[in-house]
């Protein structure tokens, strides 16, 4: 995914961001035309924004989706990522707006929620992506009937089943270790469900949360000092971040670090599991093309869902912690759709 700092958009608005596309550096904003639209439907005359929350491997992989697919149909896009900073996706979000976009599209939780409330009075039509519970984060009213300018793809976890995976391959833990950020909506009800399951089964269970990446690195350290086995994380894009600064601190102490996506593997985590995120942005792209090109209305159009059965183990992790990748992929097989093995730092 190409990068550049645009210069004149962040002149004009007084902060630096992030710019991803496909168009020449010079341009304000990262746009994306193909040479010749599809047959089927003229679509050179929309224009949508996309808001990245953070630069971590799963959101780039929707952004990228996105922008693909909406390449495909014709459909220019402008796209920012706004670096977890809650002002910066407001500035970018209103720059928008005032320029007229036909759609927004907001990836992660936080992005979605200040762009609903930038758009509810003018009701440009928003369709989010990786919004892990879309009701709890007050952004639809129902998810098969949404009830705004609103709707789009979740990315909700299948938080039993993780822990399917964790007990197939530990029967005899005792104790685990919950680390999450507190402030990400995407994590509470992850969380809520890991307690509950936990609380059920008799095992012993200690939370510790974070905000920073020093945070979770202490976090995690505590963790292990107070003799966890295992680590569940959910799908929180802010220990995602960090696992490149703690993931050595859990494979030191020979702890399992189970991650709520797929690419929690890719930056370090044991294992993640997860939906498909590249999937997940080319089904989002495809329900904005879909509402834009048949003038549908986002309060009518479902949230999407998908199967949570993909288990990525980082097998660079797999050995240090002295376990076979063979093995854990066949105790790990009858639970999931799909096993594979990634490096630490591979590609999708």
């Amino acid at each position: 995914m190409k990068k550049m700092i645009a210069s004149a958009m962040a002149a004009m608005m007084a902060v630096s961001l992030t710019a991803c596309g496909s168009s020449a550096a010079s341009s304000a904003i990262a746009s994306s035309v193909p040479a010749s639209a599809p047959a089927s439907a003229d679509n050179s005359h929309f224009k949508v924004g996309i808001i990245n929350y953070v630069d971590d491997p799963s959101l780039n992989q929707i952004q990228t989706a996105i922008e693909e697919e909406l390449a495909a149909n014709g459909i220019s896009y402008d796209s920012y990522n706004a670096q977890a900073d809650q002002s910066t996706i407001t500035t970018i979000a209103s720059q928008m707006i005032e320029n007229g976009v036909d759609m927004i599209i907001p990836i992660a939780t936080p992005t979605a929620m200040v762009v609903q409330n930038l758009t509810e009075e003018n009701q440009i039509p928003v369709v989010f992506a990786a919004v892990s519970d879309p009701v709890g984060a007050g952004l639809v009213a129902d998810l098969n009937a949404p009830g705004a300018n609103i709707t789009g793809t979740s990315d909700a976890l299948d938080t039993a089943n993780v822990f399917n995976l964790i007990e197939a391959l530990n029967p005899d833990v005792t104790k685990i270790g919950l680390l999450y950020d507190a402030s990400q909506d995407s994590s509470t009800k992850a969380i809520e469900e890991a307690e509950g399951r936990l609380n059920e089964l008799g095992i012993e269970y200690e939370a510790k949360t974070g905000t920073t990446t020093d945070d979770l690195a202490l976090a995690a350290q505590a963790l292990c000092d107070d003799g966890v086995q295992v680590v569940f994380t959910p799908t929180d894009n802010t220990v995602q971040v960090a696992e490149p600064s703690i993931y050595t601190i859990f494979e030191e102490a020979g702890v399992q670090h189970f991650g709520g996506a797929d690419s929690f593997a890719l930056v370090g985590a044991f294992c993640g599991y997860g939906v498909d995120y590249a999937n997940l942005g080319t089904e989002t792209a495809k329900m904005a093309v879909n509402i834009l090109e048949n003038a549908q209305n986002p309060a009518e159009v479902p949230v999407q869902f998908f199967d949570n059965g993909k288990a990525s183990i980082n097998t660079d992790v797999c050995a240090a912690l002295g376990l076979d990748f063979t093995e854990v992929s066949k105790t790990l097989e009858p639970l999931c759709t799909k096993v594979e093995g990634l490096a630490t730092g591979a590609e999708f």
